[in-house]
């Protein structure tokens, strides 16, 4: 795999936390040292799931190498599918709630975005496990992982700028006004 099969796939897998970051900061008009620490856990995350995928996929790759194509299929679907019930669904109803968060609850919750965008991850990894030698996925990783910060960090620019969403003002009361 050449850098811009690693790039395109690493733009690719970090469209996700290119929206996370920037409506967070967006939302939350987030100081640049939180941006930055949210930055770092968003490319941690996305560095460590497919790495631990692409570990599963070269492991399996003996038990599954006859239908590994069709796993990788089964994975990639599962996870579409499960984004499309998710878009269907969206999150009407559910009540906006202002709440402080202390700086571990803060963490926390950026490993939870961080674990949340990086799922897609784990199964291109376990692809990339079962088709390329372990050399190969650690530099594609270690690319998915930079390009990740710096899409975080872009993201989190464009929120805090409102660039993104120009016609949305971000509520200062948890109350929805009627």
């Amino acid at each position: 795999m050449g850098f811009i099969e690693a790039l395109l796939l690493a733009l690719a897998l970090c469209v996700d936390t290119l929206v996370v970051s920037a409506t967070t900061a967006f939302k939350d008009k987030m100081p640049w040292r939180r941006g930055v620490l949210m930055a770092l856990i968003l490319g941690f995350c996305q560095f460590t799931f497919p790495l631990l995928g692409a570990v599963i996929g070269d492991v399996a790759r003996a038990f599954i190498e006859a239908v590994d194509h069709w796993v990788a299929f089964g994975l990639l679907a599962f996870i579409g599918g499960k984004m499309i019930v998710d878009g269907i669904r969206g999150e009407e109803g559910e009540e906006q709630k202002k709440v402080v968060v202390g700086r571990r609850s803060l963490i926390a919750t950026y490993f939870l975005l961080g674990v949340a965008t990086s799922i897609d991850g784990l199964a291109v990894g376990i692809g990339l496990g079962l088709d390329q030698p372990m050399s190969t996925v650690l530099w594609v990783v270690a690319v998915v992982c930079v390009v990740t910060f710096v899409v975080s960090i872009i993201g989190i620019f464009l929120g805090k700028r409102n660039i993104m969403f120009p016609s949305v003002r971000p509520t200062s009361s948890p109350v929805l006004s009627s």
